[in-house]
């Protein structure tokens, strides 16, 4: 076994310890909830469940710290982690969250000024990391090959995404409208660090949007995300990072600031950025958080509310100034990173426009993994499904679903199966050189940005599933 191999192997001694300690019913139903509740259509389902069919576990007894104290600075996607940290959902239904506030996409796509346009489409592009918000459990690695569908037919789209690389690890997907309005698509390689007390997501890959109507494509990449406290303390996450979104037809282009929590957290999940016209000239200021709501306004109504809060800020700041002097001694310095505390909540400038806002979460949220009513049912199997989807699918995966229904043994040992399967198909192909074929997508450039990209390869829908490999 060379070293590259070793690195990749799954830490199943931790594995072991962290499933022995874990005891909770697993007497649930391995489906979605109660069978032959309510009829299924395409793959979709006409009522979708409000609650998954176990509640999440306690972390708060497992240290991670014996695995990952060796790994500081290195990439996580090259370690497996223990089942413990993990969510019962695998990236590519993660990756499927984007599609939450479809709506937006829809509305632009009716809209008629470009401008409008380039509104809607940055507030999905917000929105689209929205649901990670308190997200901190791991979602589980996609084997190679592994595949995720999802027909909305009420929210009017389909989605498809397959995992197109295993080292790196890369996710291509591609999403349409069902009344033919838009094309969305890409691929998304999240490059993993450990810094000591956190975990940092640096996104790679173009994510693109096609409004066909209009004959416009937007791109753009996501923000980084971190994950704060992985060794003690209580987890928080804060996204950061500039966004882009480029209109190739006109030339607009939405640049969004997601900033980091600064001093005091008084910037945490804060995003402030502009729409400017080819020539740079600011023609919309947009602002709000992630977590919440998007609002926007035109340049002039945003500089004077900016220049009264400053007036405001300075005979603050002259009463501040008054007061006594805090001393560098005086301040504590904890193992942990504190969590900020979430300042008061947007406030809208005179005039402004509401441009999206968050859907609230069910009561039962936290006993979820903190999941949106959207995520509960993205691992739904109901009776039926089967007959219509690959065996590459995701809903199909033991250990997730073991997961999933509370069964942390079975889902560790599943897990441990699984992975040691794909390494004996990578010994397999390596010894005959054969190269991995993928099914759905095949490499290219993005016909827009020419950065090397996966592209869909169609007939998916076509549902001729007879050569999908056997990975599970």
């Amino acid at each position: 076994m060379n070293g590259e191999e070793e690195f990749f192997d799954a830490v199943t001694e931790a594995n072991q310890k962290i499933t022995g300690m874990i005891d909770l019913d697993t007497s649930k139903s391995t489906r979605s909830g109660k069978s032959g509740e309510r009829p299924s259509q395409e793959n979709g389902i006409q009522k979708h469940r409000t609650a998954l069919p176990a509640p999440m576990f306690s972390r708060s007894d497992f240290s991670v710290w014996s695995i990952l104290k060796k790994c500081i600075g290195l990439e996580l996607s090259k370690i497996t982690m223990p089942i413990a940290f993990n969510e019962p959902l695998s990236f590519l239904q993660r990756i499927t969250e984007y599609m939450e506030h479809v709506y937006l996409i829809h509305r632009a796509s009716r809209q008629v000024q470009p401008l409008e346009r380039m509104q809607s489409v940055a507030a999905f592009a917000v929105s689209a990391v929205a649901s990670q918000w308190e997200r901190t459990g791991k979602p589980f690695n996609p084997l190679l090959g592994e595949t995720y569908e999802l027909v909305r037919e009420d929210l009017g789209f389909r989605f498809i995404s397959e995992q197109v690389s295993h080292h790196p690890p890369i996710s291509a997907f591609y999403s349409e409208g069902l009344n033919q309005d838009f094309v969305f698509h890409g691929s998304i390689y999240p490059k993993l660090k450990f810094w000591g007390k956190s975990v940092e997501a640096e996104p790679r890959g173009t994510i693109t949007l096609e409004l066909l109507k209009h004959n416009e494509a937007y791109t753009w990449t996501n923000p980084t995300c971190c994950v704060h406290n992985v060794i003690i303390g209580k987890l928080w996450i804060e996204q950061y990072g500039v966004v882009e979104i480029l209109n190739h037809r006109t030339g607009d282009k939405c640049v969004l600031n997601f900033k980091p929590c600064g001093l005091f957290g008084k910037e945490l999940h804060r995003v402030e950025g502009h729409i400017q016209d080819r020539n740079k000239k600011k023609l919309f200021i947009i602002y709000g958080k992630w977590t919440e709501c998007l609002w926007g306004t035109d340049p002039a109504s945003y500089e004077s509310f900016k220049k009264q809060e400053k007036r405001g800020d300075h005979l603050r700041k002259a009463r501040l100034d008054d007061g006594p002097e805090k001393a560098d001694s005086d301040v504590a310095v904890d193992v942990a990173d504190d969590i900020p505390v979430a300042q008061e909540t947007v406030q809208v400038i005179p005039g402004s426009k509401l441009l999206w806002r968050i859907n609230s979460r069910p009561p039962n949220s936290a006993q979820m993994y903190n999941f949106t009513s959207f995520t509960v049912s993205l691992n739904e199997l109901d009776s039926g499904m089967e007959k219509t989807l690959p065996p590459t699918d995701c809903r199909l995966r033991p250990d997730i679903r073991g997961m999933e229904n509370g069964n942390m043994d079975l889902a560790s040992q599943e897990k441990e199966r699984l992975e040691e399967k794909q390494r004996e198909a990578r010994r397999e192909r390596a010894k005959e050189e054969t190269e991995w074929q993928t099914r759905w997508f095949y490499p290219g450039d993005n016909p827009y940005t020419g950065t090397p990209d996966w592209l869909y390869a169609g007939d998916y829908f076509e549902r001729n599933f007879s050569d999908c490999p056997d990975i599970y």
